[in-house]
């Protein structure tokens, strides 16, 4: 049985209903949890491209809301971005 964290990391959107939900997830560690976002962040930027290339409809990519949950997680843990 694959575990919340296998779960969230093949597909992050299926398994939280948005980015923030993840930093409130007590279940993952704050690793699983940068895990889970960069993968949502991946997603989020194929999205973007596929946008841009006309290529999907005009659904929201989400990326921002991803790149804010990844700096809370930095700012909660007192790390910069870029450290």
């Amino acid at each position: 049985m694959a575990t919340l964290f296998d779960r969230a990391l093949d597909n992050p959107a299926a398994t939280f209903h948005k980015p923030s939900d993840v930093l409130a997830c007590d279940d993952l560690s704050r690793d699983e949890k940068i895990q889970v976002l960069h993968r949502w962040e991946y997603e989020a930027r194929l999205r973007e491209v596929a946008q841009e290339e006309n290529m999907m409809s005009g659904e929201r990519s989400g990326l921002s809301d991803v790149l804010k949950a990844l700096q809370a997680l930095d700012a909660a843990s007192g790390n910069r971005p870029g450290d």
